[in-house]
């Protein structure tokens, strides 16, 4: 099993980015996972926006397989707990699938076509969070769906 995140721009926090390299390294007993950054295209014109958002889709789905797993993050998406989170890997694992990809968008979302390809709409809260934060929290939140699935311990 592999689990790829697809994310839009790159990552300058160093307390983010150790976050987020300490959860990976936790991570891999179970998992491989990885973190693609995607350059956004900047937007100089805010009559762009949806025309940027399409290019970038573009380059999201060709990192893409087609038999892959993709959870978009999305304000729309549906939210779970910890522990249904867990119970929607673990289902997305027994099915045999071997990658799943989830799509983190930029400050103006992801384009239709990128979600549309999406197998599952996933909101992390009803709050906004910046999407470098939404990288930690995601990554988080994928290494503790782990734990439950397995029967480890791990703070609640």
């Amino acid at each position: 099993m592999k689990i790829k995140v697809l994310a839009l721009g790159k990552l300058k926090e160093k307390f983010l980015k150790d976050g987020i390299n300490e959860f990976t390294k936790r991570l891999t007993p179970y998992t491989s996972y990885e973190i693609v950054e995607i350059t956004p295209i900047e937007i100089h014109d805010e009559n762009t926006i949806q025309k940027v958002l399409s290019e970038e889709g573009e380059k999201i789905l060709s990192f893409i397989k087609d038999d892959s797993f993709v959870i978009t993050l999305e304000i729309q998406g549906k939210q779970l707990t910890s522990e249904e989170f867990a119970d929607k890997l673990n289902s997305i694992i027994k099915t045999g699938i071997s990658e799943i990809v989830f799509v983190i968008g930029s400050s103006h979302g992801l384009s239709q076509t990128v979600t549309n390809r999406a197998d599952f709409k996933l909101s992390l809260s009803r709050m906004t969070f910046l999407h470098q934060f939404a990288r930690l929290i995601l990554t988080e939140q994928i290494y503790r769906a782990f734990k439950i699935i397995k029967g480890e311990k791990y703070h609640k």
